[in-house]
């Protein structure tokens, strides 16, 4: 994959974003939820991207005002202060949700996504796990949990993820970011980690 177009992708997708076009595609998947008022819809989507995209974003802006921090992150450990602020933002942003009590799979969404964070965190001590591999993991891992509990089959969502996974992936192993295992590792990790949270609890 060209370089330009693998930092595009890595760009667009980046973990900060996939939360919030998740949450857009879960809306249009054919679950019942996507039945919901507009004002309702509006709330949770506010929340997600306020919760899950500013606030990380404005975490990692304020730490790359001391020089020594590399906003790119290149070493595994540099992530730890932005995991561990984005794991207690998507708190909030459960905490939030919980409002919205006729969906539940909102706030276990989240929940979820809090408890992925902090597993990211502890590896990230030793290994350089993938972010963005997780993140698109996480979110196919809630999209195959709501088919299944639903009973609904989402064959063009599923498409969509499945062909940004792959997507997302390459162009990471373009970036010589991660290598093969980093990858998957993200990916399953995602992928479990919502899947039995939204499905089971």
């Amino acid at each position: 994959m060209d370089r330009k177009l693998a930092k595009v992708i890595s760009i667009v997708f980046h973990p900060v974003i996939v939360p919030t076009l998740g949450m857009v595609l879960l809306f249009n998947s054919g679950f019942y939820f996507e039945l919901l008022l507009w004002e309702a819809k509006r709330f949770v989507l506010l929340v997600v991207f306020f919760t899950t995209c500013i606030l990380p974003m404005l975490s990692v802006a304020v730490l790359s005002l001391n020089p020594k921090f590399d906003v790119n992150m290149p070493d595994s450990r540099d992530r730890l202060i932005p995991l561990l602020s984005s794991a207690l933002f998507y708190y909030l942003g459960f905490f939030l949700l919980r409002k919205v009590q006729a969906v539940p799979e909102f706030k276990l969404f989240m929940l979820a996504s809090v408890l992925l964070i902090v597993a990211l965190l502890v590896i990230s001590l030793k290994w350089n796990i993938s972010n963005h591999m997780a993140t698109i993991g996480g979110l196919s891992g809630a999209l195959f949990a709501l088919a299944f509990r639903n009973g609904i089959n989402p064959v063009y969502s599923v498409l969509i993820v499945v062909l940004l996974s792959g997507l997302i992936g390459s162009a990471r192993l373009s970036l010589q970011k991660h290598s093969v295992e980093q990858l998957a590792a993200g990916y399953g990790l995602g992928f479990i980690m919502l899947y039995l949270v939204i499905y089971f609890v």
